[in-house]
């Protein structure tokens, strides 16, 4: 059974209050939660930092009627199959098109490819989602 610690923290009162104000929006039952979830953000990122395997997802939307945009997007994800767990295609309109990758591997080489997805011309917008893969996360 993992042992609970209990501490104090002293803030500014400013701060406490809009501390208290994001919790109530992202709907919080206490502030020991929220924290926590601050602290597992903090450590999931240097997960990403360190180069550890990692998980996430790219997403991105691009116009299908750029010439060679379908093909070049298929290339570079054939070139990286081994980081791609999953894929999601989505028609948004005539033109617009959603892609979600699940990606897994070290960090640097996530970022690698999702860089040459989002940078493609033609490519409207795109984020890379970084996760953890869990663990040794508690």
């Amino acid at each position: 059974m993992k042992k609970l610690v209990r501490f104090g923290v002293s803030l500014d009162h400013h701060l406490l209050d809009d501390f208290d104000r994001l919790i109530s929006r992202k709907n919080y039952t206490n502030r020991s939660e929220a924290l926590r979830d601050l602290i597992r953000g903090n450590l999931v990122g240097q997960e990403w930092d360190e180069n550890k395997e990692t998980v996430g997802t790219i997403t991105f939307v691009y116009d299908h009627h750029v010439r060679d945009l379908t093909k070049t997007l298929t290339d570079i994800q054939h070139g990286y199959q081994r980081l791609i767990l999953s894929g999601m295609h989505v028609h948004l309109d005539h033109d617009h098109c959603l892609e979600v990758l699940v990606v897994k591997g070290k960090g640097t080489e996530i970022k690698k490819v999702s860089d040459m997805l989002i940078g493609t011309k033609g490519v409207k917008h795109g984020k890379l989602t970084g996760t953890t893969t869990g663990k040794g996360l508690s």
